[in-house]
């Protein structure tokens, strides 16, 4: 009996914590922090001048009509006045704001609303259209209320947060819910790592601030699913990566991103094969650019990038975001997967902004030549030309064959090989004839592996790993 109501006494003792425990994570009201948080979350208007040409003809001409350029210089000169409508938040007592670079981009004018009826002009104290975000000066001698910065990296999917912004233009709104996802990306800007919530979120709300239940930013709200309105889905620049970016446009006006000087892509199972890794992870380096740190440190085209600065890189989307975080002139290890084997190279970061590692050579269609089949392969190829190497401004001593055509049934049709991509390489071996694929495919088919690796160029000149699986 005695040991009976222990047991009884202990249930009890149990379910009464565990009610207090989630009564104590489930907010009963956001009134305070709400009240605390408005004076800090600012309303955005800009301003453009939009020049348009009026059309002189009683009838209008179907859109991509080559009478459409012809005839648009006829029109008379139309100026009128275009308006946008955003969201940002103080982090400074003297008036210094943070918001989306979309809600003030090509901006004639900046008028910032606080608490609702207390406008004041802005400057544009930096912009960052990479990540989205802009800094703003206010033009005034006025102290304001500012907030501060969180922890994003310890925000957990199912934490509480609200938003604050200016939906639609109807001045602080508030809405709450909980981070529903993290680290998305969903092909906005170059670097993404979205904090997703279920907060409500709509036109207007860019650049306003994502609350934690501490009063701590940990997001700038910058896009929606959906056209039509919130549907639940909305995403946040996270503050840590927002913090870097914003504390370098105060100081200098402009980012410092740490470059490393590689085109990447991502390590297939059949790559990670091929290379004997243990699982398909990392970042395959597909080229590096002529005199970058990369090329200066030792690291090659075909190393993959497993760490780097003792980050381990599982995906290849998240080298680039941690390269640019890293600062410029920094000296880092890079651990690298190369011959079977790891191997550490020293780089000394450059910065992005002053390399043209970026820049895309201007697409050229090669010149129809000679095909052959290759019928192990199912592809059809023709012998890279001297006017193919000038034509599309390739390295002088590159060799290889361009694609012209692949064949439904072709193990490389559903990969990332394109008509007019030139296979240059083969199982690391160069490619300088028809029968030097040939030779090589027929060799990996009498194998047990049955995986090839290619490299190749694209249609933008890009080299690019390409594993398959031949049956």
């Amino acid at each position: 009996m005695k040991k009976t109501k222990i047991i009884f006494l202990t249930l009890i003792f149990s379910i009464c914590f565990s009610t207090y425990t989630v009564s104590k994570t489930v907010p009963q009201s956001f009134a305070d922090l709400a009240e605390k948080l408005m004076p800090s979350v600012v309303n955005i208007s800009t301003t453009q001048t939009v020049v348009t040409n009026t059309n002189p003809f009683p009838f209008q001409f179907p859109p991509g009509s080559p009478f459409e350029d012809m005839f648009k210089e006829f029109g008379t000169p139309q100026e009128r006045k275009s308006s946008a409508l955003g969201s940002g938040f103080i982090i400074d007592e003297k008036g210094i704001v943070v918001t989306n670079n979309h809600v003030i981009q090509d901006a004639e004018d900046i008028i910032v609303r606080v608490n609702g009826d207390q406008e004041y002009k802005a400057k544009v104290l930096g912009a960052d259209p990479l990540m989205d975000i802009a800094v703003l000066q206010l033009e005034t001698d006025v102290k304001f209320t500012p907030v501060s910065f969180g922890d994003s990296d310890s925000a957990r999917i199912g934490d509480w947060v609200i938003a604050i912004g200016n939906p639609f233009g109807l001045g602080g709104t508030v809405t709450a819910g909980i981070i529903s996802a993290r680290n998305r990306s969903i092909g906005l800007s170059r670097y993404e790592d979205f904090i997703q919530t279920d907060a409500s979120i709509n036109s207007g709300n860019s650049g306003g601030p994502l609350f934690d239940m501490k009063g701590n930013v940990i997001g700038i709200n910058t896009a929606i699913l959906g056209r039509n309105g919130s549907i639940g889905i909305g995403f946040s620049i996270p503050s840590n990566s927002a913090k870097i970016v914003i504390n370098q446009l105060i100081e200098f006006g402009e980012t410092k991103r740490g470059w490393l000087g590689v085109r990447i892509q991502d390590v297939t199972k059949e790559i990670a094969d091929v290379e004997d890794l243990n699982e398909a992870r990392g970042a395959l380096v597909a080229s590096v650019a002529e005199n970058s740190p990369s090329e200066k440190a030792g690291i090659k085209a075909g190393d993959i990038i497993l760490e780097f600065n003792n980050v381990k890189i599982n995906q290849m989307k998240e080298l680039p975001a941690i390269v640019a975080k890293t600062q410029v002139g920094k000296k880092v290890k890079v651990k690298i997967w190369r011959n079977k084997r790891e191997i550490i190279k020293n780089v000394i970061l450059g910065r992005l902004e002053t390399s043209d590692d970026f820049k895309v050579s201007e697409k050229k269609e090669p010149l129809e030549k000679k095909n052959e089949k290759i019928d192990n392969l199912k592809i059809t190829v023709r012998l890279l030309t001297k006017e193919d190497i000038k034509t599309r401004k390739l390295p002088n001593q590159i060799t290889g064959l361009v694609v012209t055509k692949i064949e439904n049934n072709s193990p490389l049709k559903n990969t990332t090989l394109n008509d007019n991509d030139i296979i240059v390489e083969a199982q690391k071996k160069k490619i300088r004839s028809i029968e030097d694929l040939k030779q090589i495919t027929q060799n990996v088919l009498n194998s047990n592996q049955k995986t090839i690796l290619f490299v190749v160029y694209n249609n933008q000149n890009q080299r690019r790993y390409i594993g398959v699986k031949l049956d």
